[in-house]
């Protein structure tokens, strides 16, 4: 056995992480104003995942309370430090990052954030960036021969991600970033999404927690530096292998449009697209979740821990899990662990 295999199979290190079971975590909302109804969850979940006004009201509620009090104490914070100096730049914007791997719901955690917390910012502008824009096109993996490792940091262009993180925490007046759609499964030429001073940015991806630095900028800089909060989402690797199936199984039935990525799965049979799914999340989606996204787990201010337990009928009933540690002090640096209910359960990118 080498040092590094010692390292690597010793005991996990205790970061500081705090536990909230689903009902303390739930008794924190100030319930008044902010909740979402019953049309507006259904309008931002992913495709194919389900998830309760319940879960909304338990899990998401008093986490965009969290953050929204967590942006109000850094603005505080920042106009007070303009004060002593006296400069007054503007405040640079509130940036959230949440990570995990495919299928596991961070694009529908992204989306209902970011819902709740333009209900209760009082005005403030709150804008949503995926990673996503930032893979090179298909023909740029196919030309380097990585087509078959999308998703993989190697896959993306970090400088181009770092740069335009930089230009919004700048205050830049406009920040054009590159939109990829899921419909063609590439980047969409000439279309843009473009960011006009958000108050605060929710970051979503795979990689966003990782510290690698190659490819992303000559000073070395990486995503997760422009972070004042992170959430890292987190489930069992069966869990999220049955719901990226599950998942694939819904897109080849509602993306039947000639131009979809899935619909050449069209004319497959369950077993020959569950057999298919199998083999890319083996294959693929695994080994970059245990390579480099599962280890950015304890980077992040707050674990989402998602466990889905089944009725005999099928249907998700019951979820427990929380991710264990001690308080820390300081609240923007505070760990927090929690178990999020079953409507992650088909997962999302």
């Amino acid at each position: 056995m080498t040092p590094h295999d010692r390292l690597r199979t010793s005991a996990a290190v205790d970061v500081g992480y705090e536990v909230f079971t689903r009902e303390r975590w739930a008794a924190l909302a100030r319930r008044s104003g902010t909740n979402l109804s019953d049309a507006e969850v259904g309008q931002l979940v992913a495709t194919g995942e389900p998830i309760s006004h319940e879960e909304v009201v338990d899990i998401y509620l008093p986490m965009a309370q969290f953050l929204s009090l967590t942006a109000q104490t850094k603005r505080e914070g920042q106009r007070a430090v303009d004060d002593f100096l006296g400069e007054d730049g503007g405040v640079a914007p509130f940036i959230i990052g949440i990570a995990g791997g495919v299928a596991v719901g961070k694009s529908t955690t992204a989306r209902v954030l970011q819902a709740l917390l333009r209900k209760s910012a009082g005005g403030l502008s709150i804008d949503l960036l995926t990673t996503d824009g930032f893979l090179w096109p298909n023909a740029t993996l196919e030309a380097r021969g990585i087509m078959g490792r999308k998703g993989f940091p190697e896959s993306y262009d970090q400088r181009r991600l770092v740069e335009a993180l930089a230009a919004i925490r700048a205050r830049a007046p406009e920040v054009a970033t590159p939109v990829y759609s899921h419909l063609s499964y590439d980047i969409v030429p000439g279309e843009l999404q473009v960011f006009r001073r958000p108050d605060i940015l929710i970051v979503e991806g795979l990689n966003v927690l990782q510290v690698s630095t190659k490819g992303a900028s000559f000073a070395h800089v990486v995503v997760s530096d422009f972070f004042d909060f992170s959430i890292y989402v987190d489930a069992a690797e069966l869990d999220v292998a049955r719901w990226f199936t599950e998942r694939l199984l819904t897109l080849r039935s509602v993306l039947q449009e000639p131009g979809s990525f899935f619909h050449r799965f069209a004319s497959l049979s369950d077993d020959d697209v569950t057999s298919l799914a199998q083999q890319v999340w083996d294959q693929v989606n695994l080994v970059n979740l245990r390579e480099n996204v599962a280890p950015t787990r304890n980077r992040a201010n707050l674990v989402v821990r998602k466990e889905a337990i089944t009725s005999l009928s099928g249907s998700c009933s019951a979820v427990r899990e929380m991710a264990e540690g001690t308080r820390l002090p300081d609240l923007s640096n505070r760990k927090v662990g929690l178990p999020l209910g079953c409507g992650g359960g088909h997962g999302d990118s």
